[in-house]
């Protein structure tokens, strides 16, 4: 239904990133204005790639995103290195992330809760409910996913209403160098390196705007549903993107949000006071675990179709009696616990935002070659302004792409050998 994977791709987008990227993005930029229009460049990026997905989707109604749509368009190599990333970069990466940022909010709330320990036991929970079984697990998403967008929503009219948002600190010059050094910012406002890592950030914000693709066989009709929700659910996480950067950054000076990982929970305080921010702070803190309940829904469904089609293991295709991937929701949780246990949460943030950016501008490529290879396909919705909506899009995707390699070297190079890492392991499994 509609409903339901409008809801997966709302919820599969709103998280982490929104609640977290925007004090790193000052760091880097320097400027609120600058900050905001990101916000906005990434929106009509988003935009652009679900418009194409959508094309991709209507015309392989199949689970599994990326991986069935470039074992088609180029090589089931491909295909198998795009499922690899979705596991352990696509999903397992941003739930670690996620519950990382989740652990962090909590201990705004009750100080002597620890981080990693908080994170662990939300991706034990996830992961033991969406194992069990879909239907119930489906019902408890699309609750979360009213509550996410209800806080939002709540966040900019309260904000809107409370009368202490200074609007024109939206407009208000960049960083002194001097205030700079204070908060550890880099003040190098306007370099295409600094533009390109806020890019990565926000890339990483915006993703799972795909997230319907994933499920796209357990769709009903999904030549219709699947666009509508793509598109839809894009179009409406940006506008809330937008406006809630706009009260974040209206909320107090930039060097008091300049690289603050609990962004909201500053902003909130600023807005509402203690007993306002803390009520706010905790609404942020369960949307967060939702995000993670959503990529612990959507991930397993690749896993699943490569194993359908004799590519990977077997027995992590498996469903249960309630129709649940159960093998690959324990193999995606337990990654996402060994990413908890191993690394801090910015270059995460990065190393995933920089990779799956990667992958995406693949797929695109990929509508291309089927657009020229397979002209007569029967393709029962056509993505929108093409094929300026994919030039657009492998445009910024090459720009992100070659600057943030310059600019965060670790993080890119980690990247480009999870690529490797999984031609190699088509490699081993096709002699296997």
């Amino acid at each position: 239904m509609l409903p339901h994977a409008l809801a997966l791709v709302v919820s599969s987008m709103v998280g982490t990133g929104v609640f977290t990227t925007a004090g790193f993005m000052l760091g880097g930029l320097g400027s609120p204005r600058l900050v905001l229009g990101v916000w906005a460049l990434t929106g009509v990026l988003a935009l652009a790639g679900a418009a194409v997905y959508a094309e991709l989707g209507a015309m392989m109604p199949r689970a599994g995103g990326e991986y069935v749509y470039l074992s088609r368009a180029f090589h089931p190599a491909l295909g198998f290195i795009s499922g690899w990333v979705a596991l352990f970069v696509g999903f397992a990466a941003p739930m670690a992330a996620g519950a990382l940022a989740f652990g962090k909010y909590l201990q705004t709330l009750a100080p002597g809760v620890p981080v990693r320990g908080a994170a662990f036991a939300l991706v034990a929970l996830a992961t033991a409910l969406h194992a069990r079984e879909v239907r119930r697990a489906g019902i408890v998403q699309a609750a979360v996913t009213a509550l996410v967008v209800l806080v939002i929503v709540v966040f900019i009219v309260a904000a809107l209403a409370s009368g202490h948002a200074d609007w024109s600190r939206l407009v208000a010059a960049p960083l002194t160098t001097a205030d700079a050094g204070k908060v550890g910012a880099t003040a190098h406002a306007g370099t295409a390196g600094a533009l390109a890592v806020a890019l990565v950030y926000t890339a990483y914000s915006y993703f799972g705007w795909n997230g319907a693709a994933y499920v796209a066989g357990e769709l009903r009709d999904p030549h219709r549903t699947l666009p509508r929700a793509l598109v839809g659910g894009a179009a409406l996480v940006t506008a809330l993107y937008v406006a809630l950067n706009a009260v974040f950054l209206a909320s107090a000076p930039a060097a008091a949000l300049t690289n603050q990982v609990e962004i909201a929970h500053v902003a909130a305080r600023a807005l509402f006071g203690a007993r306002g921010g803390t009520l706010l702070t905790a609404l942020i803190t369960l949307a967060l675990a939702g995000s993670v309940s959503a990529l612990a829904m959507t991930g397993p469904r690749v896993v699943q179709a490569m194993s359908d089609d004799g590519v990977f293991f077997r027995a992590l295709g498996r469903k249960n009696a309630r129709g649940a991937p159960t093998f690959a929701v324990l193999l995606q949780g337990a990654l996402a616990a060994l990413g908890i246990a191993t690394a801090t949460f910015e270059p995460l943030l990065v190393f995933a935002g920089f990779t799956l950016s990667l992958s995406a501008a693949i797929t695109v490529a990929g509508a291309f070659v089927l657009r020229r290879r397979e002209p007569d396909a029967p393709r029962p919705h056509r993505a929108l302004a093409w094929p300026w909506s994919g030039l657009a899009f492998l445009a910024l995707s090459a720009f992100m792409t070659v600057f943030a390699i310059r600019e965060r070297p670790l993080e890119s190079l980690a990247g480009l050998a999870t690529l490797a890492a999984g031609g190699l392991a088509w490699a081993l499994w096709r002699r296997r």
